[in-house]
């Protein structure tokens, strides 16, 4: 049996991939990969870098991660309210203003997707890493997607499960022959209700793959406060508490 991590989408939330990171060790996993989006939204994005890098742990280049690697511009995006409008573009540029030129240079080096193979008994398990899709770190896929469009995705993958982020809520879809389309969440700024940090542990043996989405509290009335002390928008403390605001 083998078992592997995978998270996704942390957005410079050090108390939150702490608790994740810790979880996975004390399961004694240590095959860790990540697919990115390291940074905005909270202020630990060097640190977050830092801890990635030290750990050895492989990471995608998220579409934030490209960002700020590259001083990409930003563009508005209509699904934003103007509040987050506003909002993003300051949580944004502290990013690119705070983020050392040593983990600019990491971030650009990423790499954009990953394949990976186990073998367990005589089988081989084909397993596909991506931030969003295999074309674009900005696609958004959610579980109400026709299942035709991820299975074409495994079929031009020519994998047995492929694992996603991006959105910033799990899922878990089976389809023919025991293959699977998985999005493991995120770590950081969850989109789901109980706002809890999330990621995927897959375990491979001979027969199957069994993907299980973990989900774990964290100190957020902490991150938020530290969050409204750091010059990135309160909008995104209230969205960690979930409190009245305009989320898309």
């Amino acid at each position: 049996m083998i078992q592997i991590a995978v998270f996704s989408d942390v957005h410079g939330n050090l108390p939150a991939l702490e608790v994740v990171l810790k979880d996975i060790e004390q399961r004694g996993i240590s095959q860790r990969f990540c697919l990115g989006d390291l940074v905005d939204f909270a202020p630990w994005g060097n640190e977050v870098i830092e801890k990635i890098r030290s750990l050895n742990i492989l990471c995608l280049m998220g579409n934030h991660d490209e960002r700020i690697a590259f001083d990409i511009p930003v563009v508005p995006l209509s699904k934003h309210s103007e509040e987050e409008t506003i909002a993003r573009f300051i949580a944004i540029d502290h990013s690119k203003k705070h983020i050392t030129e040593s983990n600019k240079k990491f971030l650009s080096e990423l790499p954009f997707h990953l394949r990976l193979n186990y073998k367990t008994g005589k089988k081989h398990w084909n397993i596909q890493l991506v931030h969003s899709s295999l074309e674009s770190n900005d696609t958004y896929l959610y579980e109400s997607e026709n299942d035709e469009v991820f299975t074409s995705m495994l079929k031009n993958a020519n994998a047995d499960l492929i694992v996603m982020g991006h959105t910033h809520l799990s899922f878990k879809k089976q389809f023919e022959n025991n293959t699977w389309a998985v999005n493991c969440g995120s770590v950081g700024r969850s989109k789901e209700d109980n706002r809890l940090a999330s990621y995927l542990i897959l375990t491979l043996d001979e027969e199957e793959i069994i993907p299980e989405i973990i989900q774990l509290p964290y100190p957020i009335d902490e991150t938020a406060r530290q969050i409204r002390e750091s010059g990135i928008p309160d909008y995104y403390a209230s969205f960690l508490k979930h409190e009245n605001i305009s989320i898309l």
